[in-house]
């Protein structure tokens, strides 16, 4: 497993998990400190060069991030959805874009789930869960796809 494809996400949960205190600025330099790439955070909008094939629910976007060059770029974008039944509608606004489900990681339940597609170009892992400050979330990280 490329050891990048966790760091880099990892390093984006930590940074951002580490509390309110923290301003965007900070939360850019920990990042990329840790991962040695650019960071973009713009906050509660979508990366400017998120990528276009990947179809996001509508809602609204709590938070938006990109780490990493055009190599080795990971994008991360969490929105509020309806419910846990939004997995089942993000997985089929995806399959229509032309992904195809790359692994099953549970499915989804009453109390959210998660999903695996890939479209030979990118990866996009989407879990939709509850939060106990913003109500039901679905939140996408999406990779360059590696397994071609």
């Amino acid at each position: 497993m490329n050891r990048s494809r966790i760091t880099v996400p990892l390093a984006i949960v930590l940074a951002l998990l580490a509390g309110s205190a923290l301003t965007a600025c900070s939360v850019q330099n920990i990042v990329h400190n840790v991962t040695g790439g650019s960071v973009d955070i713009p906050g509660k909008s979508v990366p400017k060069d998120f990528p276009s094939e990947v179809p996001l629910a509508k809602g609204e976007v709590l938070l938006g991030a990109a780490v990493g060059s055009k190599d080795g770029k990971v994008w991360n974008v969490t929105i509020k959805v309806a419910g846990a039944s939004s997995l089942d509608e993000i997985s089929q606004q995806l399959l229509a874009a032309g992904f195809t489900a790359d692994r099953t990681l549970g499915g989804s339940t009453a109390d959210g789930g998660t999903a695996a597609l890939k479209n030979g170009t990118y990866g996009v892992l989407v879990v939709v869960s509850k939060d106990g400050k913003d109500g039901w979330i679905a939140n996408y990280t999406v990779t360059k796809d590696t397994t071609k």
